[in-house]
């Protein structure tokens, strides 16, 4: 026999609605979401219609976009110029995010096969900073080791040719550049919706009540007895 506390729907919503949260609250946190994503028409939209003000000029957002873009259109020295021209101490100050990029770099020349350039660029940009940082060297050598196969899409270190690859190093400098704005470079709605999951499943174990199973509805829906 269950010994969990049964919670029927109607006293649940009762205990919904007990909880007040501020309107104003609610729209910093979409600003937040539509700031830190980069949806910039939407975020001036939301402005003009809530009153919401960002903080940040929306403007940055744009530039921002652009070298989130030309990274994962494998454009990486052109986001690099375009991260110097927003403030070159976002590269200066981050020597991983750097390397990376130019890890990146490399994996372009070795996707469009040129191998000779990708070796000269591997021994003159990468290789020294190999020496300096243990880690960066086994990246280098995972990378590199990709001009031994014919078929590199299909080798062991294959994967560094998705695009998920080039998503993961655009999070990155997304970040960055988030960070050196004062701006938190991460969106508060989706810890928001894991702290959701975490207080239900701690709630699970003590209530029967009515739960959100999917996020995108928020629907209320009666447990299974």
């Amino acid at each position: 026999m269950s010994t969990r506390k049964m919670i029927i729907r109607d006293e649940w919503e009762r205990k919904l609605k007990e909880v007040k949260i501020r309107k104003e609250d609610m729209n910093r946190l979409i600003m937040n979401f539509l700031v830190t994503e980069g949806y910039v028409d939407a975020a001036d939209k939301f402005r003009l219609e809530s009153g919401t003000q960002p903080d940040i000029d929306l403007a940055t957002i744009t530039d921002r976009m652009a070298v989130k873009m030309a990274v994962q259109s494998g454009n990486v020295q052109d986001a690099i110029e375009k991260i110097n021209d927003l403030n070159p101490e976002i590269l200066d100050t981050n020597p991983e995010l750097y390397f990376h990029l130019q890890q990146q770099k490399l994996i372009e020349l070795i996707r469009m096969g040129k191998i000779e350039e990708a070796l000269e660029f591997a021994q003159e940009e990468l290789a020294p900073r190999g020496e300096e940082n243990p880690g960066f060297l086994e990246e280098i050598e995972k990378t590199v080791a990709l001009l031994a196969f014919e078929d590199v899409k299909n080798s062991p270190y294959g994967e560094l040719l998705d695009m998920s690859q080039r998503v993961k190093t655009a999070s990155e400098v997304n970040a960055a550049i988030l960070t050196s704005q004062s701006h938190e470079k991460d969106p508060k709605l989706p810890s928001l919706l894991k702290m959701l999951i975490w207080a239900q499943n701690r709630l699970d174990e003590k209530a029967i009540y009515p739960r959100i199973n999917d996020l995108s509805t928020a629907k209320l829906e009666e447990p299974a007895v």
